[in-house]
């Protein structure tokens, strides 16, 4: 049970005033569904406007206020996805475009009945000839309400909210704010001149300040590092296994190449692990292409020689099932036992590999979720497998180790390579191998930049790897194309891209993107995997487990728009075969001196470590590696700035919390429970209450 204090937080959203199931909806899509979700929610941003009198007075991306009259009403067709416009004009009777998209247009045509002045509140853009507005952020009958917002807040919002609906919102959950204890030193608090908890959560709707920001980013830090060290401690606790093999099927092994130096160590700090009682629990950090699966099997094998059974669980039943054939021509001449389970397997396949788990004839299980569910039980399942780490979460994790009759021992892999200085933030309660190296003989991919305007050129290249028999990717940063939205409206969609190649390479040519049904990107994925289909044509969906060696080129268009993370998983899709791979970045114009200097970094090097490092400094923000973390609680809070800067602080203290009130018993223990609640890290507490 949650502490009371906290009640007034974890009340529904929809018990503030002017919260109904049609405010609801969006507010869920945001994931604003209790009090303390909208008191958490911090502006982006804050906008200053400036009022003019007329449209010649205004420039084209600033924040305006203006009067306009509506004149004209234009709906889109029938069954067009088009924008709703508005047409309104200025005292000095130039024209302007007041555009919504989607469900906002219901709005418009309440708010502006034709010759009826209103204030308009909005940034000025251009659309072809005509200056807009996309989505007012305010329209008022007269000017004085306008007046006093002159500077405001600016929240994320979802369809169906305004600016005013969202600040309304977050200040009634502010009224709400209980008094709790505090969970921070107060010297320590008087030393970083930062404020009290509730004072900090009002100003963060009220000003930018570096430390009201930094006290709020110190508390999501410490919860998160709290809950981690909890996981490490429970761990450590409870009765493991110590395992040891002979190495007899270790050596059977058929290897594809020799080790290399980074695999040999990892290999020995995982079998240093294993033979401990307590069970294991770290992560193998490999760049693209290092050989984490041959260091993963090792562990597996170690396990089956000491006569348990191994797990390895993958977020995709692509990869999955990449991973059992893989496993299966290495496994071959041990004579292990290796099987395959996904949603999929139903009936009497399903029921053989369940019984071959209980009796344990079955001794290596790969598999997506499936193998955690609640039917799945093992014989004696000694040491389970996860890669992609960053798609599953904590809660997950221990699901999965809750099937031994111990404690299994835990390896979790990923091939996205993390800063240094960032790690503890993920994995700060595991060990960590690295392998900084690849494999000899592998094939550096010739990475170049090359113009959007050379298009044509770009895909008679294309055609000429085609036919020469080889396969090719060709990715785009969005779906589908969205007009008359000034930052969207350039950006490449994969859906326009496969339509024009498709009419050039007719059914070579395959599309996969998050948006397509699982059956049907699975289906897209299973062509292009068997040489069926040449091109495929995809957004970042394939930025992980996707091994194809007959690919060997991977075209990305706009690379620009795409984090250098990203961009160097994407090129470790290609380079996984014999053949010379290259990696094409489509760039487009104008671009910036820092998107310079990231895509000569792509071209100078293929090291994630480094290019991981230095994507922290070139970026300075934005989402940790590029991409929102699936399985782990997101930083709601802490940009990459203040993770850098806060992190060692928080984790430090977290550390300091333990060592001296391990079950966090005293005042401030208590105080620190609170805090584990307010940012989702609640199965810390379980974790303490040995649940």
């Amino acid at each position: 049970m949650r502490p009371e204090a906290l009640n007034p937080l974890f009340a529904e959203a929809e018990s503030l005033e002017g919260v109904g199931p049609k405010v609801m909806k969006p507010l869920e899509k945001l994931g604003l569904t209790r009090v303390k979700d909208l008191a958490y929610h911090l502006p982006e941003r804050f906008v200053s406007r400036h009022a003019i009198a007329d449209l010649d007075a205004g420039s084209e991306g600033e924040q305006v206020i203006i009067a306009l009259t509506p004149i004209e009403h234009r709906a889109p067709r029938a069954g067009s996805r088009g924008p709703y416009r508005v047409l309104a004009q200025d005292a000095a009777g130039n024209i302007c475009a007041l555009t919504w998209f989607g469900k906002a247009a219901y709005a418009a045509k309440k708010l502006l009945p034709v010759g009826e002045q209103r204030w308009i509140a909005g940034r000025l853009d251009r659309y072809g000839d005509m200056l807009q507005i996309v989505h007012p952020d305010h329209i008022e009958v007269d000017s004085a309400a306008n007046m006093g917002r002159l500077s405001e807040p600016v929240y994320r919002l979802s369809e169906g909210l305004t600016q005013p609906k969202v600040a309304g919102l977050t200040e009634q959950a502010l009224a709400r704010l209980p008094e709790l204890p505090e969970w921070i030193e107060p010297g320590q608090l008087a030393k970083a001149g930062w404020p009290a908890w509730r004072d900090a959560l009002r100003l963060g709707h009220e000003t930018t300040d570096e430390k009201v920001r930094d006290r709020l980013a110190y508390d999501e830090l410490l919860a998160n590092s709290l809950a981690l060290l909890l996981v490490k401690a429970e761990g450590r606790r409870r009765k493991g296994q110590a395992l040891a093999g002979d190495g007899v099927l270790c050596a059977k092994l058929q290897m594809p190449f020799a080790l290399t130096g980074a695999q040999t160590r990892s290999i020995a700090e995982i079998e240093g692990d294993m033979a401990q009682e307590a069970p294991m629990l770290r992560l193998l950090q490999g760049d693209v292409g290092a050989g984490k699966t041959v260091v993963a099997l090792n562990a597996m094998l170690i396990a089956v020689e000491a006569g348990k059974q191994a797990a390895m669980l993958a977020p995709t039943e692509i990869l999955a099932r990449q991973h059992f054939e893989t496993l299966r021509k290495m496994l071959a001449p041990t004579g292990v036992e290796v099987a395959l389970l996904t949603g999929r397997a139903k009936g009497r396949e399903r029921e053989s590999i369940l019984m071959g788990l209980m009796d344990g004839s079955i001794q290596i299980l790969v598999g997506t979720h499936a193998i955690f569910q609640d039917t799945v039980n093992y014989r004696d399942l000694g040491l389970v497998v996860i890669d992609e780490q960053h798609r599953f979460g904590v809660a997950q994790r221990l699901s999965l180790a809750a099937k031994g009759r111990r404690a299994p021992h835990t390896l979790a892999m990923t091939a996205t390579p993390i800063p240094r200085s960032l790690t503890l933030a993920q994995y700060g309660e595991m060990d960590v191998s690295r392998l900084d190296e690849l494999p000899p003989g592998r094939q550096a991919i010739d990475t170049r930049v090359v113009g959007q305007d050379r298009m044509e050129e770009v895909v008679a290249g294309v055609e000429r790897h085609l036919a020469s028999g080889q396969q090719a990717y060709w990715v785009c940063p969005m779906v589908r194309e969205i007009d008359g939205v000034p930052d969207l409206a350039d950006i490449a969609a994969a859906e326009a891209r496969y339509a024009a190649l498709k009419e050039r390479f007719g059914d070579a040519v395959v599309l996969v993107h998050g948006q397509l049904r699982p059956e049907i990107k699975d289906a897209g994925m299973e062509r292009f995997a068997s040489g069926q289909a040449r091109l495929l044509v995809a957004t970042t969906v394939i930025e992980v487990g996707v091994d194809v060696p007959a690919a060997t080129l991977m075209v990305i268009e706009q690379a620009e728009r795409f984090g250098l993370a990203q961009l160097h998983q994407l090129r470790g899709r290609v380079g996984r075969g014999a053949e010379k791979s290259t990696c094409l970045l489509l760039r487009g114009s104008g671009l910036s001196e820092t998107g310079r200097a990231r895509l000569a970094l792509m071209r100078e090097t293929q090291d994630g470590f480094r290019i991981a490092e230095e994507d922290l400094e070139l970026r300075g923000g934005g989402e940790l590696l590029g991409t929102r973390q699936s399985g782990e609680a997101a930083f709601r809070i802490a940009s990459l700035e203040q993770m850098q800067k806060l992190l060692p602080v928080a984790h430090g203290d977290a550390r300091l919390l333990m060592e001296r009130d391990g079950g966090l018993t005293s005042p401030r223990g208590e105080a620190a429970r609170l805090l584990l609640y307010l940012f989702e890290r609640d199965w810390g507490v379980q974790l303490l209450r040995g649940g």
